[in-house]
C-alpha cells in the first residue's frame, strides 16, 4: 500500500495553524487529483484545499472545527492501486448517481423533518456560503430561497461543497429537497441558531498572530449572567484579532503622530477627473490611489519606517508593499495588499486597490494577496471620524490612519494679509514602534506626506 499524508498547509506569511471548516470527502472515497478536500480558515484566509493525488482516502485524523497546527498530517490517501482507486471518474460519477436515485424514495420523509431543521440553521444574520457551494447553486439554477433550505452536514450546519452536490443529484433524479446524508466524520454538536457563534467568512486582517488563541469556552451558548444582560462568545475571528490586538501592544511601543492636511488641491482635481477617469479606467476614483502614492514615495524617502523588527536586528524591506485595510459585511477586518506600490502610477494604484477591495468583500483573496505587507493604512474617514490611533500591524512598525475629509474655515496667508477661507481639511495619524522609529523619523515621514497632499500635482 502506498500512502500519501495530507497534511495542514500554511496559507500565508506568519501562520501557524488553521481550523478545518468542513470536509468534502469521507472515509473509502475514491478521488482523483485536484479534488477539494477541506476547507480551512486561517488567520488570514480562507480555502478550499485540493488533493495533490489520486487515491482512496483511508484516514481523517481530525473533525470539522479542529484547529490544526501547520504541517500537521489531517488525512491519509492510499495510492496503491486498488480497484477502487482505478475506477474512472466517470463511473464514479455514475455509481453516485445511481446510489443517489435509489436513496431519493427512502430519504423523502427524512427532508419532511430535517427541513425545518434546516431552515433553524439559518441564523437571524445570514447564513454563510462558500464561493464553490454558490458557484454550484448558480450553475444548477437554484434560487436563494431554495439553497436556505438545504440542510447542511458541515461545520456548525454549514452548507458543503459534497451536500450541495448530492442534493443536485437527488433533485435531477426526481427528488427535490431530499436529506442529504450524514457524513462518517463525526460533525461538531449542534447548537441553536440564536447560541451559535457567527459563522467565519473573512480572513484575519493582519500578518502574524500568537501562537495561542484564547481558549473556547466550555458552553458556546448564549447565557445571562445577569438581568437585562446577554452574553455571547466571540466568533474565531474575533478572538484572534483580539489576541493579536493585546500581542501587539505588547510587542510594540506605540507612538502616535496626528497632523491636518489641506486636501482642497486634491478635492478639486478629483472633482474635475473622477468622471473621465471611470471611463478611461473602469473604476471610480477615491482618495486612496493619492493617499498610497504619497505613502509609497514617503518609505521610498525614510526607508527605515519600512522595516520589522527581530530581536535588536532591523530588516531593511527591499520591496514597498502597502496594505489596505477592508472592512467586510460580517465586521471583520481584512488587509489585502498592493505590491511594490512605489512602481505604480495613480490609475495603477487605483485599478489595484479597487480589485483588492472587492475581491475582500466577497471573500475571494487568495493567500498572496494578503502576504507580505510592509505597511498599513487604515482609512477612518469610511465611518467619518476624524482620526483614530491604530494599532501596529505586526511585524510592520507603522501604521498611517486617514480620516474624514471636511470643510473648515482657515487663516491663509495672501500678498494682501491673512484671510479666512473654506478648506478641505483631513487628519493623518501614523502609530509608529518607537523602538527603531522616533519622533524625528515619524515627524519627518508623516510630513513628507502631508506636503505631498496639500501641493498635488496632476
Amino acid at each position: 500500500m502506498s500512502r500519501f499524508e495530507i497534511k495542514m498547509p500554511k496559507l500565508g506569511e506568519s501562520i501557524t495553524e488553521g481550523t478545518i471548516v468542513s470536509w468534502s470527502v469521507q472515509v473509502g472515497d475514491v478521488i482523483k487529483e485536484d479534488d477539494v478536500l477541506f476547507e480551512v480558515n486561517t488567520a488570514k484566509v480562507s480555502a478550499e484545499i485540493p488533493s495533490p493525488v489520486e487515491g482512496k482516502i483511508v484516514e481523517i485524523l481530525f473533525q470539522e472545527g479542529d484547529t490544526v497546527a501547520v504541517g500537521t498530517i489531517v488525512a491519509v490517501v492510499d495510492m496503491g492501486g486498488d480497484d477502487e482507486v482505478s475506477e474512472s471518474p466517470a463511473g464514479t460519477a455514475e455509481s453516485a448517481k445511481v446510489a443517489a436515485a435509489d436513496n431519493v424514495a427512502s430519504d423523502a420523509s427524512a427532508a419532511a423533518r430535517e427541513l425545518p431543521e434546516a431552515q433553524a440553521a439559518k441564523s437571524e444574520d445570514e447564513r454563510w456560503y462558500s464561493p464553490v457551494v454558490l458557484q454550484l447553486a448558480r450553475e444548477a439554477r437554484i434560487l436563494q430561497e431554495e439553497l436556505d433550505k438545504i440542510p447542511g452536514t458541515g461545520y456548525q450546519g454549514r452548507l458543503s461543497k459534497k451536500d450541495i452536490k448530492r442534493y443536485i443529484i437527488r433533485k435531477q433524479n426526481g427528488g427535490a429537497g431530499v436529506a442529504v446524508a450524514k457524513p462518517d466524520v463525526t460533525p461538531a454538536p449542534k447548537v441553536s441558531a440564536a447560541a451559535a457563534p457567527k459563522p467565519v467568512s473573512a480572513a484575519f486582517p493582519v500578518q502574524g498572530t500568537s501562537a495561542s488563541v484564547a481558549p473556547r469556552p466550555s458552553s458556546a451558548t448564549a447565557t445571562s449572567s445577569a438581568e437585562g444582560i446577554e452574553v455571547k462568545e466571540m466568533d474565531r475571528v474575533r478572538r484572534m484579532i483580539a489576541d493579536h490586538m493585546v500581542m501587539s501592544k505588547h510587542t510594540s511601543p506605540h507612538v502616535t503622530t496626528l497632523v491636518e492636511v489641506d486636501m482642497t488641491k486634491l478635492v478639486k482635481w478629483r472633482e474635475k477627473n473622477k468622471e473621465a477617469f471611470l471611463k478611461r479606467e473602469g473604476v471610480k476614483l477615491t482618495y486612496m490611489p493619492a493617499i498610497t502614492e504619497a505613502t509609497a514615495k514617503a518609505l521610498v524617502a525614510y526607508p527605515q519606517v519600512n522595516v520589522s523588527v527581530e530581536g535588536y536586528n532591523i530588516l531593511f524591506k527591499k520591496h514597498i508593499n502597502v496594505g489596505i485595510a477592508v472592512s467586510q459585511n460580517d465586521g471583520n477586518l481584512i488587509v489585502p495588499v498592493v505590491r511594490d506600490a512605489d512602481r505604480l502610477n495613480l490609475s495603477g494604484l487605483a485599478i489595484a486597490i479597487d480589485g483588492l477591495a472587492a475581491k475582500a468583500r466577497v471573500n475571494k483573496l487568495t493567500p498572496d494577496d494578503i502576504a507580505g505587507g510592509t505597511f498599513t493604512i487604515t482609512n477612518f474617514g469610511t465611518f467619518k471620524s476624524l482620526f483614530g490611533t491604530p494599532i501596529i500591524n505586526q511585524p510592520q512598525v507603522a501604521i498611517l490612519g486617514v480620516g474624514v475629509i471636511e470643510k473648515k474655515p482657515a487663516v491663509m496667508e495672501t500678498p494682501e494679509g491673512d484671510v479666512i477661507a473654506i478648506r478641505h481639511k483631513m487628519y493623518l495619524s501614523l502609530s509608529y514602534d518607537h523602538r527603531v522609529v522616533d519622533g524625528s523619523l515619524g515627524g519627518n515621514f508623516l510630513y513628507f506626506i502631508k506636503n505631498y497632499l496639500e501641493n498635488w500635482n496632476e
